[in-house]
């Protein structure tokens, strides 16, 4: 298991893509949290490595209407989150 805090900068607010980030981490079995930060969107993801980094591709497109600009993903120490929710 593996945590990534990750930082998401473009156009990325008013678009749904809080919405997007947690229906694929559901989806994908994730574990941490999402929210609208300063600069864009900020998310933790705990999970499966395979299955993180495959969070961290989608993170790259967005949803239809996204610009992503750049995705900085950092690692962490794992906190076993119990869900994955929007804050």
């Amino acid at each position: 298991m593996i945590r990534k805090h990750v930082f998401i900068k473009g156009r990325v607010i008013g678009i749904f893509f809080r919405k997007f980030v947690v229906d694929n981490a559901n989806n994908l079995g994730l574990k941490g949290w999402v929210k609208n930060s300063g600069t864009g969107v900020e998310c933790v993801f705990e999970g499966d490595a395979l299955k993180v980094e495959k969070m961290l591709e989608l993170c790259k497109k967005g949803p239809s209407g996204a610009g992503v600009d750049s995705v900085d993903a950092r690692d962490e120490a794992v906190q076993n989150e119990k869900e994955f929710r929007r804050l």
